[in-house]
């Protein structure tokens, strides 16, 4: 977590901050092995230097980027836990609670379908 300290200090709202924090903490203790990066100012998680899953913060949303196959491949949950989406990331309001499950499917679906990848990006 070390890696996104000045990231999360830049987030003047307070529980903004502590939501941003508990996610990404919760991303470190349940996969370990994904090494925590901060690229282009946007916290992200990678593995063996191909691009997992990314975050960003606005004002009303915290949003998680895991790629257009990742959105793709889980639409139909994305909508059941009641967020938005674009073809690039999945808007969570701040008032909303988390869906760690289907987080934990996106992480998961992105380090199988990506384990042989040799790029950062699909």
């Amino acid at each position: 977590m070390e890696a996104f300290n000045e990231f999360l200090g830049s987030i003047d709202h307070h529980e903004h901050r502590e939501r941003t924090k508990e996610v990404m903490g919760w991303v470190v203790e349940n996969f370990p092995s994904l090494c925590p990066e901060l690229k282009w100012n946007q916290p992200m998680f990678t593995d063996h230097g191909t691009y997992i899953i990314g975050f960003s913060v606005s004002k009303k949303h915290l949003a998680i980027a895991p790629e257009r196959a990742g959105i793709i491949k889980f639409a139909d949950e994305i909508k059941e836990a009641g967020y938005d989406h674009t073809k690039q990331l999945i808007r969570i309001p701040w008032e909303s609670t988390i869906n760690f499950s289907l987080l934990k499917k996106m992480i998961e679906f992105n380090m199988a379908d990506k384990a042989d990848c040799s790029t950062f990006w699909r």
